[in-house]
């Protein structure tokens, strides 16, 4: 497991990155928000009651910060998270 801590707008945020045999698991947390990638279910954010975002289609944080949003928990879409919008905009409004 490797993980980085970054600044998103003067914002602390620590990304998780897992490898698996084909690939890797990605997520990154801020505040109480969550951006993870197309491993994640929002079944669980969902029963939690946590801010959960996917995007699919990245290799790096980096690419999941400009990738679109496909999934939000409500906990998210309260806070004004829509599916189209950028993983950076979806942390800023989780946070």
């Amino acid at each position: 497991m490797r993980s980085e801590d970054f600044e998103l707008d003067g914002t602390p945020c620590s990304g998780a990155e897992i490898a698996t045999e084909h690939g890797k698991i990605l997520l990154i947390q801020s505040g109480r928000g969550n951006l993870g990638c197309g491993y994640f279910s929002l079944a669980p954010a969902e029963k939690l009651g946590d801010r959960f975002a996917t995007v699919t289609g990245v290799k790096c944080f980096a690419d999941m910060l400009k990738a679109a949003v496909l999934g939000v928990s409500a906990a998210a879409a309260a806070c004004g998270v829509v599916p189209g919008m950028t993983g950076a905009e979806a942390l800023r409004k989780m946070h």
